[in-house]
């Protein structure tokens, strides 16, 4: 089957990935394993992170990507297969998943949306900065040690309380 995907070369896009079994934390439990699967993509791929947050099972990220290029399911096929090839092979992959020659971790699809404005870019900043708090991970969004959050407020765009108590 062939899934409609919006591709608008140099876009900035949302992304919802997903771990396939959902009970496992190993995004959080490897995240040192993403981080580096992530940066060796970007050297080979370029795209500049906007913002992200990692979570145990699922991670959310907006990526704008250079002018003339829309590749991102190359990218992310890139990620989650540097991912996958750094754990241990202990997961269950069914026949069908073993005959692609694809590992057990990964759901196979994942969410894109296509950022039309910048109305639309800030909800969507703010839907990952406060995604951990949402899931129930932090109780305030500068809490959560693996979103990009921290990178907001050091820079000043967001202070240290934004959807939340001050921090102390």
């Amino acid at each position: 089957m062939r899934y409609r995907r919006a591709w608008v070369p140099g876009g900035t896009y949302f992304f919802t990935v997903t771990l396939a079994d959902r009970s496992q934390p190993l995004l959080t439990e490897h995240i040192d394993v993403l981080r580096q699967s992530v940066r060796e993509v970007r050297a080979r791929h370029p795209f500049i992170i906007l913002a992200m947050a990692v979570m145990p099972e699922h991670l959310h990220a907006i990526w704008q990507l250079p002018e003339g290029d829309s590749a991102y399911s190359t990218r992310w096929a890139l990620i989650k297969a540097a991912f996958s090839r750094a754990l241990l092979p202990s997961e269950q992959i069914s026949l069908s998943r073993h005959l692609k020659r694809e590992h057990g971790v990964w759901q196979r699809r994942y969410w894109e949306h296509c950022i039309r404005d910048a109305d639309d870019l800030s909800r969507h900043i703010d839907y990952i900065h406060f995604n951990p708090v949402k899931h129930g991970y932090a109780k305030r969004p500068i809490d959560w040690p693996y979103s990009s959050i921290h990178r907001y407020v050091r820079a000043g765009l967001l202070p240290s309380d934004w959807a939340g108590e001050t921090a102390e």
